[in-house]
């Protein structure tokens, strides 16, 4: 079957997409409002993208009435951001913090989710995530109802029993990050490994 993505509904682009697109990293974004409200919310459009400087991207679309979601505005206001990597251990408070919630509300409490301040940026990021990347908005790309957010990470930070400091060696099945899958609601496991060795 061929397709014109032209030819289709916003939504049937973005089910088509999301499908065919798997799996993929999760992070759940947590950033400062002005009035000092921690917002939390997860986003599967998200890679790393470069590793000189150390850069992530986030694709973050706008809300079904148009209007910029709140994590974009609080990176536009502050250019801070942390990334939790999402795990089968927090995967039920990140689907919590994938609800909407009234403007000035944190997602935090409702999600079982403790914060716990960063070490270079003002957004805290959540305790009960593993792996935490602080970063720094370099740009933001505005293309039709999407931002591209790309930022710099400028603090890492790893359970100590996750990582080899000597050889850099992260024992990445420990983490048990989950993936996304096909919408709305089907996540994979990352324990399901196979090795392919270059010659």
């Amino acid at each position: 079957m061929d397709l014109d993505p032209a030819s289709l509904t916003s939504s049937q682009r973005y089910k088509l997409l999301t499908c065919l697109v798997v799996p993929r990293p999760i992070a759940l974004v947590t950033t400062l409002s002005d009035a000092g409200v921690v917002n939390a919310a997860p986003f599967s459009f998200f890679n790393v993208v470069g590793s000189e400087p150390p850069i992530v991207v986030l694709g973050i679309g706008d809300r079904a009435d148009g209007t910029p979601k709140d994590t974009a505005l609080n990176i536009r206001r502050t250019r801070e951001f942390v990334v939790n990597v999402v795990t089968e251990a927090t995967a039920a408070g990140m689907n919590v913090c994938a609800t909407d919630f009234p403007p000035g509300q944190s997602e935090l409490p409702a999600a079982g989710f403790t914060a716990e301040p960063s070490v270079k940026v003002r957004p805290p990021r959540i305790a009960e995530s593993p792996v935490h990347l602080e970063c720094r908005e370099v740009q933001t790309i505005e293309i039709g109802e999407n931002r591209i957010v790309m930022g710099e990470v400028v603090h890492i930070q790893i359970r100590d029993e996750l990582i080899d400091r000597d050889k850099m060696y992260v024992r990445t099945e420990a983490i048990q990050a989950i993936g996304r899958m096909h919408a709305p609601s089907w996540y994979c496991r990352t324990n399901d490994l196979f090795e392919l060795k270059r010659k």
